[in-house]
């Protein structure tokens, strides 16, 4: 049984002191349509929150862009290149450090937004998530150039606006225990976890105005990550959160 007491009573206080939260979701690693992504897109619908499908270019297929394209409520965005580790064996893994030369870099950035554009047209977000969430500060620099507008790892973000043009926005509550069972992580660890940020929020420690980001991997969950993903968001949107949703190239400003 979860204790969602915790969150409960910090969602309390958001209420009395008429505070509101921007959500968004935020879900890796899409390069076709599977049935996952179709469990995905009914809950994102159910929730009548949009869902930032952050898409693998170099393996996307039209497949994934035919269903996109008839799913309002999916926002397709860039996720790096080919999602290949190009760190040595004694560092974290990453695709957009400096791990290889920096035009090779930038030339992967670029080619994920023009192949991922292609694919989807006026309906792609123009926002770089680099895989593993890591990405070097001359990276980051160099994408507005490329013609991205956003960025997004994780953790809160220490600045809006890393480089001019360009807007951080990041993921915060991540379910899966990824370096043990692979499984759900501990739902009361979530729900404490959950507190604190939105605590650190409203005590001035964190960007209030940044949105709250959930990350999700819709192809490696099991029941237990479906039902704590759905009982938390539903939570936080019946509380002060409200859906917040990236542009995309059609739409112009964010909501």
């Amino acid at each position: 049984m979860k204790d969602w007491r915790p969150l409960e009573a910090e969602l309390g206080i958001w209420h009395a002191q008429g505070l509101s939260l921007p959500l968004w979701w935020r879900d890796d690693d899409a390069v076709s349509r599977t049935p996952q992504l179709e469990r995905l897109s009914e809950l994102s619908r159910s929730l009548d929150l949009p869902v930032h499908l952050a898409i693998i270019p170099r393996d996307a297929d039209t497949g994934l862009a035919d269903h996109v394209a008839q799913q309002p409520t999916l926002i397709p965005v860039v996720h790096g290149w080919a999602h290949h580790n190009h760190a040595p064996p004694d560092e974290k893994k990453s695709e957009f450090r400096l791990h290889r030369p920096f035009e090779e870099i930038t030339a992967d950035a670029q080619s994920g937004l023009e192949r991922l554009r292609t694919l989807f047209g006026d309906g792609l977000c123009p926002m770089f998530v680099p895989p593993w969430n890591r990405i070097s500060p001359e990276v980051v620099q160099k994408l507005p150039d490329l013609g991205y507008r956003i960025v997004s790892t994780a953790t809160p973000r220490k600045t809006r606006e890393p480089a001019p043009g360009l807007e951080q926005i990041n993921t915060h509550l991540d379910p899966i225990d990824w370096r043990g069972t692979r499984g759900l992580v501990a739902a009361d660890k979530l729900i404490s976890q959950t507190s604190e940020l939105l605590r650190d929020r409203r005590e001035g420690r964190a960007d209030i105005a940044e949105p709250f980001g959930v990350l999700t991997h819709h192809l490696v969950h099991d029941q237990s990550i479906w039902t704590f993903t759905q009982e938390l968001l539903s939570r936080l949107l019946d509380g002060p959160g409200f859906a917040w949703e990236a542009a995309t190239e059609t739409t112009g400003e964010p909501e």
